[in-house]
């Protein structure tokens, strides 16, 4: 009776038309019992809950005695791995302890992105620089006319600006640099500063440090001509 039982668990909110399984699903995880919804989880194809809920079928699966499906695996963790497969999002706790268990948790159920975002990530620092100019007219009360950004250097350990900015770094002025050395001559496809601000905010990085240098680099006898100023600007950040 309680496997027939568990087969209708909840019929009443429909079932896929194309699937053995009831919409609404109980999960026992190593003693913790979870609810959720058959499409949470084969929200990931080829991981092992969409093989387990989209390539077998119910009597293929373990059970407990009250007929849910048994996973023999942490079941405090796995609520973080419910989480993740409910809008693919992760989100922990603060200073979060268990991170390396969770990993391997993640690796069992094969979320092989969530593994990667649960990797131990190297600390560092990775500088930012770029050059440019602005005009200042004659009267000091107007605002500068600034050029655009003509290139965006990066420096620092080579294996840590491949992880933060990938495909979108350019090597050819360092092409080759071992994984563990240290490069200042390797800088972005694009020009916007608060793109490569993002890409390092996503990694865990934040700002530590910046600084900014001006230099007039043209003036004129003429007073009613602007002064061209040329400036290098750095902005340090830090992953702990």
């Amino acid at each position: 009776m309680a496997l027939a039982d568990a087969e209708r668990t909840l019929s009443g909110c429909g079932t896929d038309s194309f699937s053995p399984f009831t919409e609404i699903i109980e999960l026992n995880v190593g003693g913790q019992v979870y609810v959720t919804r058959h499409k949470t989880l084969i929200a990931v194809p080829d991981s092992l809950l969409w093989n387990m809920f989209s390539r077998k079928s119910p009597k293929e699966l373990a059970r407990d005695s009250k007929g849910r499906f048994f996973l023999d695996r942490d079941g405090f963790l796995f609520r973080y791995i419910l989480d993740y497969l409910r809008d693919l999002n992760l989100v922990l706790p603060d200073y979060f302890p268990e991170k390396s268990r969770l990993q391997r948790e993640a690796e069992f159920f094969q979320l092989r992105d969530l593994s990667k975002r649960l990797s131990p990530r190297k600390s560092g620092y990775i500088t930012i620089g770029y050059r440019g100019s602005y005009t200042i007219g004659r009267d000091i009360q107007t605002d500068a006319k600034f050029r655009r950004v003509a290139r965006i250097t990066v420096c620092g350990k080579t294996s840590l600006a491949k992880e933060v900015f990938g495909d979108t770094l350019n090597e050819s002025r360092d092409p080759d640099r071992p994984p563990e050395r240290y490069t200042s001559r390797y800088y972005l496809k694009y020009n916007f500063l608060e793109q490569a601000f993002d890409k390092l905010t996503e990694v865990g990085f934040h700002m530590v440090a910046c600084s900014s240098t001006g230099t007039c680099a043209y003036t004129s006898n003429d007073p009613n001509e602007d002064k061209i100023w040329t400036s290098y600007t750095e902005y340090v950040f830090c992953r702990e």
